[in-house]
């Protein structure tokens, strides 16, 4: 199975965790509801899981295995 580039799960992580944090404090905004889901979709689409708690999971670990090995 290919994997996907370190930095670009790093960013698409920060990303969604940002759009999280906004979500939260303005749940009632489309806009960042929006905008969250598009950086969960993208985040599931690039670690191959089909909810997107489950991505942000899989992109931590996957950040933490790689970084333990350096």
């Amino acid at each position: 199975m290919l994997l996907p580039a370190k930095a670009e799960v790093a960013r698409h992580l920060e990303r969604y965790r940002a759009w999280e944090r906004l979500l939260l404090a303005a749940p009632a905004d489309i806009v960042v509801r929006g905008n969250f889901e598009n950086t969960g979709y993208t985040l599931c689409v690039l670690m191959g899981k089909r909810c997107a708690r489950e991505a942000a999971d899989a992109a931590e670990h996957y950040l933490r295995d790689v970084r333990a090995r350096i």
